[in-house]
């Protein structure tokens, strides 16, 4: 059984919850920016972001391929070039995570036991059947785009926050908290659409710099 199917399964009591939407907490050591306009809102708050290479999030998952679909709980955390990242359903207490260090990718909680390999795309690929960026959504999942190349499209809005992202062939639209009171302001809310695929992440906390386990 592929990981999707076996993950939409055991979370698909979770799928509720994963639509309420909740304040968002979040806390930083990077100090704010100033800036006259919306361009140069956005100008500096993607160098703030790509400058906190130290963070982690919690929050909810929804995922769907046009038929199938599930929920559950993810938190993702980096430390410049190494990455974790666990989903998890909490009733059946069943998760598996992906993780990235100097030694490659690592992929465990599946039948059969850990899977590794270079590439973190690749080796969930290959283990799911499904095509994730997940080079792409470390960028993505914080507001920004992924590449330095042109997007597709960009949306911003007055405070210089990304709204609406086109790259690689992933349409993404963002939320934000409606009183935010940390800089940067990371997103509260990320959907991202590619022909059937579907991902919404619903974000209950943010946490950068030191503070990130």
């Amino acid at each position: 059984m592929k990981l999707f199917r076996l993950f939409a399964i055991v979370v698909a009591a979770s799928l509720a919850s994963a639509c309420a939407m909740h304040p968002v907490k979040q806390s930083v050591s990077v100090g704010s920016p100033t800036c006259a306009s919306s361009n140069e809102c956005a100008e500096a708050r993607e160098a703030a972001v790509w400058n906190a290479n130290v963070w982690s999030l919690a929050g909810r998952i929804a995922v769907s391929n046009g038929r199938d679909g599930g929920s559950g709980r993810i938190e993702w955390s980096e430390d410049d070039e190494f990455f974790s990242v666990v989903f998890s359903a909490p009733i059946t207490r069943q998760s598996w995570r992906l993780s990235m260090d100097e030694t490659g990718a690592t992929l465990t909680g599946l039948k059969g036991g850990p899977r590794t390999g270079n590439d973190p795309t690749a080796l969930v690929r290959e283990a799911t059947g499904w095509e994730i960026p997940i080079d792409a959504m470390t960028a993505w999942v914080r507001g920004v785009p992924a590449s330095e190349a042109t997007p597709a499209a960009t949306q911003y809005d007055a405070l210089g926050r990304l709204s609406h992202l086109e790259e690689d062939g992933w349409v993404i639209d963002y939320g934000w908290p409606d009183a935010p009171t940390t800089n940067p302001v990371m997103p509260s809310r990320i959907e991202a659409v590619r022909g059937t695929a579907k991902v919404r992440l619903v974000v209950d906390a943010w946490t950068l710099g030191a503070g990130a386990p």
